[in-house]
């Protein structure tokens, strides 16, 4: 069932049009991934979503209501901690969750909350002497305290140290776990292949893509590529031959085999028939990364 539902969505700034004609669908319990450069409109279409920003055009609903019309019930069906969330210096975390609590007919027990988030020992904390880690936590906490049935969570990680990243991946998988449906967005490739059931790639205001990691991937590229370097000397022809190998290209001392299905299974066996060994084997299959690069590439990019 559908729980966001986008269609047509324009957005403009004077004579520039930021989102032009965006749609897509996110279904319950899923986290559904935005990616786009920097400006590509990602942020302006979660906005239009979570009520922040009127429409210029298409149509918005989230649960059923018009984010537009409906502000009042929107409120306790969405919460969204946005890319430039911030709280007064000197507010305290325990005032900051009591007050935002505060705002919701049937909220969270914060005091839970904060224990599952692992704050408990911050409660008296001013937000300015939290961590970059403790804050985006914190950010969590105030998303989930009304008890939404959709969370919008924008660049929660910009800014975070490897670890602490992985750490706040690890509580936003059990936010869905608490049936929350996520609204993602992200430029972290790895936090979108990991996290996201689907993505919608968009590039200068419009969709480009819609799909899960693995079809972006296959969509663009999905083919593999094995790279050795043979011990002793291979005619490349011989690899060339096998039905699975599309193309066999020299690198310096390396061979690099690019093909489909079972190619690994297929060179391996050859090599080994003709006793030949494949020293600094490695296998590459086209990444998430490489298939947003091709998908947002504009023709004048390096």
């Amino acid at each position: 069932m559908a729980i966001v539902e986008v269609d047509g969505l324009v957005k403009r700034y004077g004579d520039r049009t930021v989102v032009d004609g965006v749609g897509f669908t996110v279904e319950q319990g899923e986290i559904f991934g935005i990616l786009g450069p920097n400006g590509a409109g990602k942020t302006t279409t979660v906005e239009c979503v979570a009520g922040l920003r009127t429409p210029d055009g298409g149509r918005v609903r989230v649960c059923g209501i018009d984010p537009q019309r409906d502000t009042g019930e929107l409120r306790h069906l969405l919460s969204a901690q946005l890319q430039e969330s911030e709280l007064p210096d000197k507010l305290r975390v325990r005032e900051a969750m009591a007050l935002y609590s505060s705002f919701y007919r049937a909220p969270a027990d914060w005091r839970e909350l904060i224990a599952t988030l692992g704050l408990s020992g911050t409660l008296d904390t001013p937000f300015r002497r939290l961590s970059g880690g403790q804050k985006q936590r914190l950010s969590i906490a105030l998303a989930l305290v009304g008890n939404p049935r959709v969370a919008v969570l924008d660049e929660l990680t910009t800014g975070l140290d490897p670890q602490a990243r992985r750490d706040v991946w690890e509580l936003i998988a059990g936010i869905r776990d608490r049936g929350v449906t996520i609204l993602l967005v992200t430029h972290f490739m790895e936090e979108a292949e990991r996290l996201c059931d689907r993505l919608a790639v968009i590039d200068s205001g419009r969709l480009v893509a819609l799909d899960s990691p693995a079809g972006l991937v296959s969509s663009v590229d999905g083919r593999q590529r094995i790279r050795f370097r043979p011990a002793t000397p291979l005619d490349p022809a011989v690899l060339t031959a096998l039905p699975e190998v599309v193309a066999v290209e020299r690198a310096g001392g390396q061979l690099v085999v690019t093909g489909e299905g079972n190619l690994l299974l297929a060179v391996a066996a050859e090599l080994a028939r003709r006793q030949v060994v494949a020293a600094d084997l490695r296998v590459e299959q086209t990444s998430l990364e490489d298939a947003y690069v091709a998908l947002t590439h504009r023709p004048g990019q390096a």
